[in-house]
């Protein structure tokens, strides 16, 4: 039995033994599924002129895994030579081994596609974008796919398949809407909005060119969806610049909001919004700010769900980039700071919320950290040190953690308005990322010198000595962290300005600050724990000692209380997940890294409290007010 296709160009025979053939030739070109079940072409293939003819029909045929890809049409050529020949209206068609069938492009927006397995609509599209890397797709041959495109995203959304299918059917369907789309924009002198509705799928194409005389851009926008753009700012040296936006109405459907991963199992989501596309071309420009997406509810909204405004990411809905500007009864507005897929999750039962006690924990913790790193540079710039003591690490720590601390304080304090700044989230996190990895560094230089002067302490007839200079210490403790920081900028500019602003975590990117942290937190663990074995060795020896063995002791605690300050606690980090005392316990202790460096350094220290003494007595008893340098160069004075 025979059955007749209707082409374009030119019927295709369907038969038991051949899937496509040529009638007009013997010769001629042809797909074959016989006996082997290979597609092959003819040596001759691209020959396709004879004397003054330079056209003809022909098949372009691939080999698939269930049968044959191909590309049928009118073939022309500039001259009969067989130069600059390309196909003018090309078809694309899926033949299958086992049914000895075809299905082909031109019909799929023509016909009932109930009867058309979902393979075969998937290799057809397939096809679109394998065929745009050889072909430039004209606009008019464009509309005719996206109508075909169209009914086949239809049905796809109605198959039922497992979620990793319906994720690599989602991005073939997204990436040939992207390929026909961009086919749909054409250079402007002034200015050229264009509209293209199918079934279940709006088309908008906006462009500019360098004659743009009017003011006022159109808005962009579709029944289901808006979104607020000025494209006058990506107006590269040519001043042309275009911008696509497409809301599916189907893709719901297969881009599903089981898509959308949560820390919480136990919650149902729903897709709030129809799937939208926004693409910009002739701009190499970024984003300098984000862009408003105003998303139409298809549903009735719940007031006990959780909106989440979310972009799709190959195989999952995210939310990195994009945050909820406000939601209304009917429609809710989405803020982005890039163009991709976008769409408005609802997350049911029991929707991820700030936890009060966590904030009011570290918010006084932070306080309370900073006015003691305050105290703590106070104690260390105006008091005297002996000559011995090198205070360059413990100094360049307090003032690490008293940025990184503050930005971050200031940073959460005023989240909301500075999130929608791209510019400046990704700048205030590449700062944050810069301080803490310094504090790391300079962790891990006092942890150096620390188990340096533990060790000549065990050699009671040495001389403590300052192993390296401060300028070398400085150029150590930032030069490092900023290597870093312009590496990972290099590397993955896009990686910095989350919705909290900071690190994202797409790619890895996580990684070029929890990597360094890593690497100095297992150095400093190693460095202290050959720290206690070494003041327990030195006590042993110094049991006749009694002075000396007192200064040891105290020397004891004053390195158990460095474990905080070495940076020791932040491991605790790992072990926060689902337990919220331990992470109560982290805030509290990586927060007070000051206060111990406070305590430790400048409390315990019975010189520094002479000093504190001394400026407390003289501004209690009203007398002059002094110094407490001056106090001490006095005291020397008289000595």
């Amino acid at each position: 039995m025979k059955i007749i296709f209707s082409l374009t160009a030119l019927q295709i025979l369907i038969a038991s033994d051949l899937v496509i053939q040529k009638s007009l030739q013997a010769s001629g070109w042809y797909c074959s599924l016989v006996n082997n079940s290979s597609c092959t072409n003819p040596p001759n293939f691209v020959n396709c002129t004879d004397s003054s003819n330079t056209s003809c029909n022909v098949y372009s045929c691939n080999q698939t895994s269930t049968g044959c890809s191909c590309m049928v049409g009118l073939y022309n050529c500039t001259n009969n030579t067989n130069t600059n020949c390309q196909y003018n209206t090309p078809d694309l068609c899926s033949c299958k081994t086992a049914t000895y069938s075809c299905s082909c492009l031109s019909e799929l927006g023509n016909q009932d596609l109930t009867s058309v397995s979902p393979e075969h609509v998937m290799d057809i599209v397939g096809q679109i974008i394998n065929i745009s890397e050889n072909f430039k797709i004209p606009s008019d041959l464009a509309e005719n796919y996206l109508k075909a495109l169209d009914s086949a995203q239809m049905r796809i959304s109605e198959m039922s398949s497992n979620i990793s299918d319906l994720a690599a059917n989602g991005n073939t369907m997204l990436k040939a809407y992207d390929v026909l789309v961009s086919a749909l924009v054409e250079p402007t002198n002034n200015l050229s909005y264009k509209n293209y509705s199918y079934n279940s799928t709006e088309i908008r194409v906006l462009a500019i060119g360098p004659n743009l005389t009017t003011e006022t851009i159109p808005s962009v926008q579709t029944k289901t969806a808006q979104m607020d753009i000025d494209i006058r700012k990506f107006a590269q040296s040519s001043r042309r610049a275009a911008v696509s936006f497409i809301s599916y109405g189907s893709m719901e459907d297969i881009l599903k909001a089981d898509f959308f991963k949560t820390s919480d199992k136990n919650t149902n989501k729903t897709m709030m919004s129809s799937v939208i596309s926004a693409t910009l071309y002739n701009s190499t420009g970024k984003l300098l700010d984000p862009v408003n997406f105003t998303l139409k509810h298809i549903k009735e909204l719940n007031n006990t769900g959780n909106p989440f405004c979310v972009y799709w990411n190959i195989t999952e809905w995210v939310v990195e980039g994009c945050s909820l500007v406000k939601t209304y009864s009917n429609y809710t507005v989405c803020s982005c700071g890039h163009l991709s897929t976008f769409a408005l999750i609802m997350q049911f039962g029991s929707p991820p919320t700030e936890n009060d006690l966590l904030e009011k924990v570290n918010l006084v913790a932070v306080i309370v950290g900073l006015v003691f790193l305050s105290l703590a540079l106070l104690t260390f710039a105006f008091c005297r040190w002996k000559p011995g003591v090198n205070n360059v690490a413990r100094i360049n720590l307090c003032i690490s953690l008293l940025l990184a601390h503050l930005l971050f304080l200031l940073t959460q304090s005023f989240l909301d308005p500075i999130k929608h700044y791209n510019v400046v989230c990704a700048v205030i996190s590449g700062a944050l990322h810069f301080f803490f990895l310094s504090c790391f560094v300079w962790m891990f230089i006092e942890a150096v010198l620390l188990f340096i002067r533990v060790k000549n302490l065990s050699q009671i007839s040495s001389r403590q000595r300052a192993v390296l200079s401060s300028r070398f210490l400085i150029v150590i403790g930032y030069v490092i962290a900023f290597v870093i920081v312009g590496v990972s900028v290099g590397l993955v500019p896009e990686g910095y300005g989350s919705d909290k602003c900071w690190i994202k975590q797409e790619r890895g990117f996580i990684w070029s600050f929890l990597g360094p942290v890593c690497f100095i937190l297992a150095i400093n663990t190693i460095i202290f724990i050959s720290i206690i074995i070494i003041l327990n060795s030195t006590l042993k020896k110094l049991n006749a000692e009694v002075s000396r063995m007192k200064q040891t002791k105290i020397m004891v605690f004053k390195t158990l209380a460095q474990c905080v300050i070495l940076g020791c606690p932040w491991i605790l980090g790992f072990f926060t997940v689902n337990n919220q005392m331990m992470e109560i316990l982290f805030l509290i202790l990586n927060s007070q890294q000051g206060t111990f460096i406070f305590i430790i350094h400048c409390v315990l220290n019975n010189e520094v409290r002479q000093q504190y003494g001394k400026w407390m007595r003289g501004f209690f008893f009203r007398d002059e007010p002094k110094t407490i340098k001056e106090s001490k160069t006095e005291k020397e004075t008289v000595d």
